[in-house]
């Protein structure tokens, strides 16, 4: 017994061999019109219609496939170009906010100071310890930088030079646990020693009892330390606590400076 697709196969060969038959007799009598010519057109038309359809879905197949590879290719370089531009957005952007930070620096050294000298600094390290406060500079004792050298920034005090070698420092921050400013509250002259908490925070410490300090004061150095000039701001009062007893008071301070964020600082070199 024949297979289905055998059948199949054997009468669509069937059916072009009998078209093409009738196309053979219809170019013999291609200038008549006689019953037989009807025929062969009745039978041939419905076979070169069929042809004629695949012929054209083929085309339309081919010339979609190549519109979308055309369409692909061309969003692949849109894709590359908008990658591109992002990244020279992106460049563009952190220069013009570099240009503000070093404006800033720029404005600060040409302010009236005690202090005339001052070197500009990129930190390029920082210390991964939760123990200890400490940041790389891209500069030292080639560029005039030595252990104790005030560093500052814009907002306020960074911290100090702690150790130099030829073109690189470490600065200690004044939240490291070891740092200690002389400092006094700008409004009312109160005087106290402000001490780094290994946080985001330092604690005014020594402030007698009876002082007059509020939340928002802003305390500055002294200049009694022979380290930061007199006036440098340090930060503002945070959070007041009174004990019931004792002579001092608890004082929180929140630095002016935002050590997450600091890029640039100055180093008073006089």
């Amino acid at each position: 017994m024949f297979s289905k697709r055998f059948l199949t196969t054997f009468c669509l060969v069937l059916f072009a061999a009998l078209n093409i038959i009738l196309l053979s007799i219809s170019a013999k009598h291609r200038h008549e019109n006689s019953t037989c010519d009807r025929v062969v057109m009745a039978g041939i038309a419905p076979f070169q219609e069929g042809v004629t359809q695949a012929i054209r879905f083929c085309e339309r197949v081919w010339r979609h496939y190549f519109s979308l590879v055309a369409a692909r290719q061309e969003s692949d370089h849109l894709k590359e170009t908008l990658a591109k531009l992002g990244l020279e957005k992106s460049q563009h952007l952190e220069s013009e906010i570099a240009c503000q930070r070093f404006r800033k620096l720029l404005l600060l050294d040409t302010e009236p100071r005690l202090y005339q000298r001052l070197l500009a600094a990129q930190i390029v390290g920082l210390d991964p310890s939760i123990w200890f406060r400490t940041v790389i500079i891209n500069k030292g004792i080639h560029d005039g930088v030595s252990k104790g050298m005030p560093v500052i920034a814009p907002e306020g005090i960074v911290g100090q030079i702690m150790a130099a070698s030829y073109g690189y420092s470490k600065v200690l921050l004044i939240t490291d646990r070891s740092s200690a400013i002389d400092a006094l509250v700008q409004r009312t002259r109160t005087r106290g020693i402000v001490e780094g908490e290994a946080k985001a925070y330092c604690h005014f410490k020594y402030v007698v009892r009876k002082a007059e300090i509020s939340e928002g004061d802003t305390v500055v150095s002294s200049g009694l330390d022979g380290v930061f000039p007199k006036g440098l701001r340090v930060g503002s009062v945070m959070e007041i606590t009174k004990g019931p007893s004792g002579i001092f008071q608890e004082v929180d301070i929140e630095p002016f400076v935002d050590f997450e964020r600091l890029e640039e600082v100055l180093v008073i070199l006089e």
